[in-house]
């Protein structure tokens, strides 16, 4: 994407667009890391194309979160970094707790339990020849910023999702690594968004047609950090939901909320750009959807591909809250199968079990929605915040009817949009450190909110019909308890609009 910024202009063009793969090897799943490399140098190549010689002012780097890579000395990459769904960090979670108890844990990091947290994935890791060897840890974000520059570092934002980062102290968390066995010599220095990344190398320039020298600099690199920024809020009474493969659904506060009462809700204090820190709870998002899609597509053959336009439209004709599951099941995580662990968690919950594709995608909108709501009540309730309207960023704000829905049990206004907050949020922090723009958050919000197209959806309909929904799933739910982001996760798949 590149980014034009003036004090009063923000656009986005998209220069180039590259698919994101996981490939599974000898039974570990793995993310393509060089493939993404190879598209990241294509997409500098289009975007030097697309400024016909001007030149970049400068580039931000963002992905998801908790994955990284391992570099020897000489700083080749010792393995293919491993994929946050991949199984391997089974049973690490109770070894952990062994050595930290949970609430101990939480009360020094503030971090949503998630299995598969870089300290689960680290102490998977014990052991092995790469780990062994290894010289530096770089997260994604900062793997790919290493491989332009040849300058490393770890950007904070990101770093906050290894739970080893203190959210008071915004450093890392030394009796938490030391009590776990991890080596924290092994990150490189940290860094804030707006810090210098390093420039591009020569040979960089030379493969992407890029002249003049080119800064990288540190944006929020974990995607929800930048989506946050890109929430296009006028007023600080907002929620957020950044919405994609996963929903991120929660508030922006000043300082972390570490209490007993917030881990047994399982939310997350994520920290932002600015010194703010992301209150969230991590929701499946439509990744269900997604995996429906999939699978329907491979039992029709190529010959049958979901119309998904058609799709929802169907499902909005559907019978409302018919049935709902929990977005938290652990069960949605893993891919495959999808409408089938749908069915199953219907039938166990004494629920009529949905028919017609038409009839599982709204099961998963009603469920997302219903989730949406809980998250955004508990947030309110644990941190002692009053919401007056519900912001819709990421891919799930094309989605009208994911919005309609959310606004209805929320009973919140929700104004959807931008697509691209990740995008923008990158883009304005770079503008920002380069004079382009000034000013706080709120004065970055207000240029998205008076260029980028949004959309409202006001609360219709009966509201009690969704406190009836979610008394279905009652204690049945185990909402957040073992979902991710980007970030979140992010955005690592294609998400459904």
């Amino acid at each position: 994407m590149v980014g034009e910024v003036a004090r009063d202009r923000l656009t986005l063009h998209e220069v180039h667009r590259f698919p994101n793969q996981p490939t599974r090897v000898l039974g570990t799943l793995h993310w393509n890391v060089l493939s993404l490399y190879q598209g990241v140098l294509d997409g500098l190549g289009a975007a030097a194309a697309h400024t016909r010689g001007s030149g970049l002012t400068s580039v931000g780097i963002d992905t998801w979160a908790v994955d990284y890579g391992l570099l020897a000395a000489d700083g080749t990459l010792l393995a293919n970094p491993v994929h946050y769904r991949d199984t391997r960090t089974t049973g690490t979670a109770e070894r952990a707790a062994a050595a930290l108890p949970p609430p101990a844990l939480y009360a020094a990091t503030g971090l949503q339990h998630l299995p598969f947290n870089t300290i689960y994935q680290l102490m998977a890791a014990q052991g092995t020849p790469a780990l062994a060897a290894a010289h530096r840890l770089l997260l994604i974000p900062d793997l790919i910023a290493y491989w332009l520059t040849g300058e490393a570092g770890t950007e904070l934002t990101n770093a906050s999702t290894t739970q080893l980062i203190d959210p008071r102290t915004r450093d890392w968390a030394r009796p938490v690594a030391k009590a776990l066995g991890i080596d924290l010599t092994l990150f490189p220095p940290l860094r804030r968004p707006g810090d210098p990344a390093g420039t591009l190398r020569q040979d960089v320039l030379a493969e992407t047609g890029l002249t003049a020298p080119t800064p990288v600099t540190a944006v929020g690199s974990h995607d929800t950090a930048s989506a946050v920024v890109g929430v296009p809020a006028t007023t600080p009474d907002f929620a957020y939901i950044a919405t994609g493969t996963w929903s991120l659904a929660g508030l922006e506060l000043d300082a972390p909320v570490l209490t007993e009462a917030s881990r047994a809700a399982n939310f997350t204090n994520e920290l932002g750009v600015d010194g703010t820190v992301r209150y969230l709870r991590n929701i499946m998002g439509l990744w269900m959807l997604q995996e429906c899609v999939r699978s329907w597509d491979a039992r029709g053959g190529l010959a049958s591909r979901t119309d998904l336009t058609a799709l929802l439209r169907e499902a909005a004709e559907a019978t409302p809250l018919r049935s709902v599951v929990d977005a938290g099941d652990p069960a949605f995580i893993a891919p495959h199968d999808m409408p089938d662990r749908i069915a199953d968690a219907c039938r166990r919950t004494g629920q009529p079990v949905p028919r017609t594709p038409a009839e599982t995608t709204r099961c998963v909108l009603d469920s997302l929605a219903l989730a949406h709501r809980r998250a955004i009540e508990d947030a309110q309730r644990l941190s002692g915040r009053t919401v007056g309207v519900v912001h819709i960023v990421g891919g799930g704000a094309r989605n009208e009817l994911l919005c309609r829905l959310t606004a209805d049990a929320c009973g919140l206004p929700v104004v959807a949009g931008p697509a691209e907050a990740a995008a923008l949020g990158n883009v304005l922090v770079q503008a920002r450190t380069a004079g382009s723009v000034s000013g706080g958050l709120a004065e970055l919000r207000t240029l998205l909110h008076s260029t980028q197209p949004l959309r409202q959806y006001e609360p219709t309909g009966d509201h009690s019909a969704w406190d009836r929904a979610a008394a279905r799933l009652g204690d049945a739910q185990v909402t957040g308890q073992a979902t991710g982001a980007a970030t979140g996760q992010g955005h690592e798949e294609e998400p459904c609009a």
